[in-house]
């Protein structure tokens, strides 16, 4: 596993990479790649943090897990590589996003796009077993992404954090609420959205116009 990350986030988690759980977690991830299908591919395991670099980072987007099929996962939370079908969440963010700005659905799930601006799309877990959800969790992974929230929250100002979903939710303990704007909702999957804990909670438009208010460029959802 190659950390192969934007020098502005290498210098913030330097002393992270040197600790014994990330050793661990360093040669557990090797060994399943050797041994398994597992995705993203290896040289995407960070690619959030090569689009989005540490200064410039104003919105920070919470998953849980990379996708576990074919040809889907790319390193960013919820996004899939271009020419692949949407999947049912990330389908309904577009359709939020479509209600609440009034942008029409893109060509592509790819949300590189977002990454570029300074969207950090953080998946609590950052590999996955093919096919089998939830495989690389509790090694180490989510350690490592909650010393980054505390990072972004104990040296920025003014970040926005979307937190969809239970698990999403509880990492708001992570964050200082009176220096950053926290939006919190139900889970864009179907499950959530279907039951109303999704739709209209206008969270990009929420997101741009604070950014604004704090001078900050809003970001082309």
């Amino acid at each position: 596993m190659n950390v192969k990350i934007h020098p502005s986030w290498k210098s913030e988690l330097e002393t992270e990479f040197e600790k014994d759980y990330f050793k661990q977690l360093r040669e557990f991830v090797k060994n399943e790649y050797k041994r398994h299908t597992c995705y993203p591919p290896g040289e995407e395991i960070f690619a959030a943090f090569d689009h989005s670099t540490f200064q410039n980072t104003r919105v920070v987007i919470l998953g849980q897990d990379p996708y576990h099929g074919p040809n889907q996962a790319n390193g960013l939370c919820f996004s899939v590589r271009d020419g692949i079908q949407y999947p049912p969440s990330l389908l309904n963010i577009f359709k939020e996003i479509e209600q609440d700005l009034g942008k029409s659905l893109p060509n592509t799930g790819n949300l590189e796009r977002w990454a570029d601006q300074g969207v950090l799309l953080l998946n609590a877990t950052l590999t996955v077993r093919a096919h089998v959800a939830g495989s690389h969790q509790k090694m180490g992974w989510e350690k490592f992404t909650d010393k980054v929230i505390r990072l972004i929250s104990e040296h920025k100002e003014h970040v926005v954090f979307m937190l969809w979903g239970g698990y999403a939710k509880k990492k708001s303990k992570l964050i200082d609420e009176s220096k950053h704007l926290i939006l919190t909702s139900g889970h864009p999957s179907p499950l959530s959205a279907n039951r109303g804990y999704w739709f209209g909670n206008g969270h990009f438009s929420k997101a741009n116009e604070y950014l604004a208010e704090k001078g900050k460029k809003p970001i082309d959802w």
